[in-house]
């Protein structure tokens, strides 16, 4: 199992806990993990982390697909591998309506087409077999629609990329998840359950077969938030706000893919329960609504025994090889250490 780091994105004021970061390098962590909202971006802490590393990969979990072209967002992986020899991966995500039109200003349009379609772009840029053209329904290479000059002509990369720079995608629906194992290296399901592999695997099969892949070719990324404390209530709390945000407030009524995810999970009336009272403005009762059994079942908390004895159901769906990666929400240094114990 490797583990990685989650690292959010920024409040106010942007900071990064370069220490967290430097014991999660000594301690042998994999990678860790940037991440954009509508604030501090993915890309600048990433190389901020990078200068300042030397063994562990940072990737961004995620930068947003709308808000660049998939050829800039090719240079800034290209760029960043070169210069961290080889330690960047790409997290593409689709984000969401309100983001995309709201912050970015740009149509949401089609998130799965968006993704397959912004990942062979990159490949194409990163094989650099010749100069990139394409005609997609999203993605057009030279650009021939409104406003077009006539004058774009097909490029190839003046630098050399790495074809096999890592690219993950952020996706929980099944048509994403199917994607992602079609023409991605790895997916993070935002949270998922290590005993109920069941619920990506039909999707996940899917796009590998397309690709003709197997399950070892792919990698399977989860959230998963630790907390260690004597307090098993007050651990769930803070596990319980994040999937009350998400469950109830990611979305509209009928269109929540968090909701829905839920549900897939065999939660489907505690999440209408959760998202009722979340759009209803009761965040503190949408939260209470989260079943103890849902927090259980995706996350790590409570005290250090209890957190090692439910690590071994992870331990158990990573030699299934269906979990290949855990991505900790961790804040303790002392967790990362138990953390690490575990799993290294």
């Amino acid at each position: 199992m490797k583990l990685g780091l989650l690292l959010g994105y920024s409040g106010a004021k942007l900071s990064l806990p370069m220490d967290t970061v430097k014991k999660a390098e000594a301690l042998g962590f994999d990678s860790v993990w940037t991440a954009e909202a509508y604030g501090s971006d993915a890309v600048t802490p990433a190389a901020w982390i990078l200068a300042q590393t030397s063994k562990i990969k940072v990737g961004t979990a995620i930068m947003q697909m709308p808000a660049r072209t998939p050829a800039m967002c090719a240079m800034t992986a290209m760029s960043l591998d070169q210069l961290s020899c080889g330690r960047f991966i790409v997290g593409l995500g689709a984000s969401g309506p309100q983001v995309v039109e709201g912050w970015h200003g740009v149509p949401y349009g089609k998130p799965v087409t968006r993704t397959r379609e912004y990942i062979q772009i990159m490949k194409k840029i990163f094989e650099r077999e010749g100069p990139v053209e394409f005609d997609g329904g999203m993605y057009q290479m030279p650009y021939k629609g409104p406003g077009a000059t006539g004058l774009g002509k097909p490029l190839k990369s003046i630098l050399h990329g790495d074809p096999s720079i890592p690219i993950y995608t952020a996706s929980i629906t099944p048509a994403g998840v199917s994607a992602s194992a079609e023409v991605a290296d790895g997916v993070f399901p935002v949270w998922m359950s290590p005993e109920k592999y069941s619920v990506l695997e039909p999707s996940i099969t899917k796009g590998l077969e397309k690709s003709g892949r197997n399950k070892a070719d792919f990698d399977v990324a989860p959230f998963v938030g630790v907390i260690m404390d004597d307090n098993i209530d007050g651990c769930r709390y803070f596990i319980k706000d994040f999937l009350a945000l998400y469950i109830g407030g990611m979305g509209a009524k009928g269109k929540n893919f968090y909701t829905d995810y839920a549900s897939r999970m065999g939660y489907g009336d505690a999440a209408e329960q959760v998202q009722d009272l979340y759009l209803a403005g009761k965040k503190d009762e949408a939260r209470n609504a989260i079943p103890d059994a849902l927090v259980d079942e995706i996350a790590l908390v409570g005290p250090e025994a209890r957190i090692r004895e439910r690590a071994a159901d992870w331990k158990a769906a990573s030699k299934r090889g269906e979990v290949n990666s855990m991505l900790l929400n961790c804040a303790q240094p002392e967790a990362m250490e138990v953390m690490a114990d575990c799993f290294l």
